[in-house]
């Protein structure tokens, strides 16, 4: 099979569609809904006008039924204008991502098609208080009383908790048979028993919401169960295996804006009678960063093109994850360099891009959980 590393005519117009929803819609109200700490609706809503809201749901329910690679291209100009913004829809997809893998044909229509039909959210809990990357050490318990499940625990760290339609809870029916007991559950907003605690004073990110979720005896009916008991903590890591990819595209798009800053201001910023952009030293750092976009680019559509084929890709969505994050990381700290003083101030975008991306390190699996998926793949071969 020859290597083609073009776009279709079609992926090029969804990339067009979302650049010019980024610049026109998202970064003009970035700051302000950072500095709010607020969940910007109206960008939601016009993101479920355009079509790029939920839009991986499949065509049978009403969505536009993007594949992995059209989600990259999606994500990296989403999150150009404002990471924040763009882990609300990331988020939603994430919560979606389980149906797809493991709902039935009618819990498909039921959970999926209400999304497509206005602007609406999902979500997927699995964090709790007490326990991050050891994901098999759930708490939260599941207990089956007849045609439902009686769920109590809590829930940490949970992106659109408070504002999604529904949320894949995952709960154990036993802690002692760990990853063994896990069960995956859709809870609907508005259940009896479930509370959603907004949790403030991100570090950034603050556009998006993230709450802690409180379940006290909230009766689930066993239809809304995916999979099988026991099922849920492979659910859980198919799903993030997916995930993980469109985490990449936005360490991409926070790298690209960060490289596009700092060479403007480096070209007007003047020292010693002439552009600081002379100096070798600035160039450099441009170098290195264009080097790290490029390349966690390429891998990013790797990784994708890996999972549309169908073909493994936990180690690749892996390295894409953690590399991308990196990169957008130190892109960003090398921004705020480049700027100086200023770099250090609101008044220029760049300390913004620094505090976003750090999250890319953390959720969806810290980079150090992701090295050992790819120490795994490595010393299974």
């Amino acid at each position: 099979m020859p290597i083609d590393f073009s776009l279709t005519e079609e992926q090029r117009q969804l990339q067009a569609l979302a650049r010019r929803f980024a610049r026109e819609v998202i970064l003009p109200v970035a700051a302000e809904y950072d500095a709010k700490e607020e969940v910007p609706w109206p960008v939601i809503e016009k993101l479920h006008e355009v079509g790029l809201l939920n839009a991986i749901i499949p065509e049978a329910y009403g969505g536009m039924g993007l594949k992995m690679l059209d989600e990259v291209l999606v994500g990296e100009e989403l999150a150009y204008a404002c990471m924040g913004i763009y882990t609300i829809p990331m988020a939603s997809d994430l919560g979606i991502t389980p149906v797809l893998l493991a709902g039935t044909e009618a819990q498909k229509e039921r959970f999926l098609r209400p999304l497509t039909q206005k602007p609406a959210l999902a979500a997927f809990a699995l964090s709790e208080p007490g326990n991050g990357s050891d994901a098999a050490a759930l708490r939260t318990r599941a207990v089956r009383q007849g045609d439902h499940y009686l769920l109590n625990g809590t829930k940490m760290w949970i992106s659109n908790g408070g504002e999604a339609e529904w949320t894949v809870v995952f709960a154990t029916l036993n802690p002692e048979l760990r990853h063994k007991g896990v069960v995956a559950l859709v809870v609907e907003r508005g259940t009896p028993g479930m509370k959603a605690v907004k949790i403030h004073g991100k570090m950034g990110q603050r556009a998006s919401g993230t709450y802690e979720l409180v379940f006290e005896d909230v009766r689930v009916p066993v239809e809304n169960r995916l999979g099988e008991e026991g099922e849920g903590f492979k659910i859980a890591m198919q799903t993030l295996n997916k995930t993980r990819i469109p985490v990449a595209a936005g360490s991409v798009g926070v790298a690209r804006r960060a490289l596009d800053e700092a060479r403007k201001y480096a070209k007007e910023r003047e020292a010693f009678g002439q552009p600081i952009a002379n100096f070798q030293a600035i160039q450099f750092k441009l170098a290195d960063m264009m080097i790290g976009l490029e390349t966690a680019r390429i891998y990013t559509y790797y990784a994708a093109w890996l999972a549309d084929q169908g073909l493994p890709h936990a180690h690749a969505s892996a390295i894409a994850k953690a590399y991308a994050s990196e990169v957008a990381f130190e892109a960003a700290n090398q921004a705020i360099q480049i700027h100086g003083g200023y770099g250090y101030v609101r008044e220029f975008p760049v300390e913004k891009l620094l505090r976003d991306v750090k999250l890319n390190q953390i959720y969806e699996g810290t980079n150090e959980i992701q090295r050992l998926v790819i120490a795994r793949h490595l010393l299974a071969e």
